[in-house]
């Protein structure tokens, strides 16, 4: 893997945005790297916070158990986005598990390390707030959703959320790049796995969807978002 990759992935995401590129030399060279296997765990509910990782490759989501033992994805993570900013900007725990999804290759910068790249570039630690702000936000929309929105919407919400970070034109419509058990989108969604296969099954008959073994290909993207945002049918527009 090359410095130039790790220079453009900074240069793409939110937390470096307008920074120069001597500023993002600096941030690559005081980062390390490490790799990981599906299945890994690059930390685990209730570590302690210690560094903040950018994704270079792979995929990975980030996980939290309920006191009840249950699984909550929170999010899943792809090339080019950081996670865990938590860590450098107050003393604390990990609130998720980030779970390997597919081979990954992360680099990483240390609490001390991150505060010291703060203090000597302002634009940095600014980018950090409007991130932790962004995150903050989504958090919110989807607490709002799971405690008002109808079940169908939920699920289609999330798809689409899928279809923005992982997904991939193929012929048949948007084909969502990783592994997506309906037990995944079961808990995305905050319902069970019966309602989702019933409901992808349901959309499925009506051509809004196709699945496979933990596979989703969106073929008609404009079905879903009139499900997600309820608005008025209009067959004209299926394909």
């Amino acid at each position: 893997m090359t410095f130039v990759f790790h220079h453009d992935t900074l240069r793409k995401n939110d937390l470096f945005e307008g920074l120069p590129s001597n500023h993002l030399d600096s941030i690559v060279q005081t980062g390390q790297k490490t790799r990981l296997e599906a299945g890994d765990f690059l930390f685990h509910q209730g570590d302690p916070a210690r560094y903040m990782y950018l994704l270079l490759e792979g995929r990975l989501k980030l996980v939290q158990y309920t006191q009840e033992g249950q699984q909550v994805i929170v999010r899943y993570i792809g090339p080019g986005e950081t996670f865990a900013i938590l860590a450098v900007l107050r003393d604390a725990k990990y609130p998720v598990a980030a779970e390997i999804v597919r081979d990954t290759t992360v680099m990483y910068w240390t609490r001390t390390m991150m505060k010291q790249l703060m203090g000597m570039y302002p634009g940095l630690e600014r980018n950090a707030l409007r991130v932790m702000a962004d995150r903050i936000q989504e958090f919110q929309d989807r607490i709002r959703e799971l405690s008002t929105e109808r079940v169908e919407r939920r699920i289609a919400r999330a798809l689409l959320r899928l279809t923005r970070q992982a997904g991939r034109r193929v012929q048949e419509g948007v084909y969502i790049d990783l592994p997506l058990s309906r037990q995944d989108l079961a808990e995305m969604a905050g319902t069970s796995l019966y309602t989702v296969s019933r409901t992808l099954s349901q959309w499925e008959a009506e051509g809004i969807v196709k699945c496979g073994r933990a596979r989703v290909t969106i073929t008609y993207p404009h079905g879903l978002v009139i499900i997600a945002e309820d608005l008025p049918t209009d067959d004209s527009l299926r394909r």
